[in-house]
């Protein structure tokens, strides 16, 4: 009868002979380069970490109580004024908190208005910035400003009808942002535009560089005349069209308009748009408005861009 060695020890015995021939493996001497040296252990290289995702620009609000306005019968409105910026833009707005009389009823009331704001050691008579409340403007940069509202109060129930002029003062931290984008206009010979003349058509070419990494190559230009002028803005350009204002099967176009969709700004690759400005008997001038986002994940920080307006020589 023949007695058979246990499995489980022909196995231990594998095991010991494969953990010998690795180590004996892993100490052996490497073979000779071919100019006859050793050729050197292979070294994991480390991998270069991500580059971090430019931070996110988030809204910032800043609140400061505006007085209040009063009416005959009782009515009053508690004001505040609020500014949030965002990067290149901000915003402000008017809170108001509706009562009368000594009731605790508050009435749903909404605001509306114009907004001024002068920076604390400017001259009073030069707003730093303007606009309409809840409207987008500029951001001027960090400092101490007024802020001046004309503001109209009305509540659902039309018990609350008040006008008046609200009055606040801000302290802004965040510094302004480098531009990213540069409009310019140059006239038929190349220099600064001269007045436009009614009677006459001007050529016009508008030049827009992104002048920063940020973002991508895609913006639009905006370019609006006096519609009641009946000026006529047109152009040969494919990527420019007049706005198309009406419901469909209208075709009517707004011709004192041109909307310029550009896709390959580069820094260094400006783009050149060239337009033609047709006026009646009656001036008007032409603004520019350059409008672009800058994605941020799945979010974005939209931006735009006063450009140049050319005016109108009555003369």
């Amino acid at each position: 009868m023949t007695t058979r060695r246990p499995t489980r020890l022909h196995a231990l015995g594998a095991l010991s002979a494969l953990l010998l021939w690795t180590a004996t493996t892993a100490h052996a001497t490497p073979p000779p380069t071919g100019h006859g040296r050793p050729a050197a252990p292979a070294t994991a290289r480390p991998q270069a970490a991500p580059a971090p995702a430019p931070a996110a620009v988030l809204p910032v609000t800043h609140c400061a109580p505006g007085g209040t306005l009063r009416g005959p019968h009782g009515q009053y409105a508690d004001i505040a004024l609020c500014v949030t910026h965002t990067g290149a833009t901000m915003t402000v707005t008017a809170a108001a908190t509706c009562r009368r009389g000594t009731t605790r009823v508050r009435p749903v009331c909404h605001t509306s208005g114009t907004w001024t704001a002068h920076r604390a050691e400017g001259p009073a008579d030069t707003p730093t910035a303007t606009g309409t409340l809840a409207g987008r403007a500029g951001y001027p940069g960090p400092g101490t400003y007024g802020i001046e509202a004309a503001v109209h109060v009305r509540s659902d129930e039309q018990e609350t009808e008040l006008r008046g002029t609200a009055h606040a003062t801000v302290t802004l931290t965040a510094p302004a942002p480098q531009a990213t984008h540069r409009v310019d206009v140059a006239g038929t010979n190349g220099g600064r535009p001269a007045g436009l003349r009614p009677g006459t058509t001007t050529t016009l070419t508008y030049t827009v560089a992104r002048v920063s990494d940020d973002g991508d190559g895609s913006a639009r230009l905006g370019l609006i005349g006096e519609e009641a002028t009946g000026i006529r803005l047109t152009t040969t350009d494919p990527r420019c069209v007049n706005p198309l204002p009406g419901r469909h099967p209208s075709t009517a176009r707004s011709m004192y308009a041109l909307d310029c969709a550009l896709t390959d700004l580069q820094p260094g690759r400006p783009a050149t748009v060239t337009i033609r400005a047709t006026l009646g008997a009656t001036c008007s001038t032409v603004v520019s408005r350059l409008g672009y986002w800058t994605p941020r994940g799945q979010e974005s920080t939209d931006g735009t861009l006063t450009g140049p307006t050319v005016t109108c020589d009555h003369a």
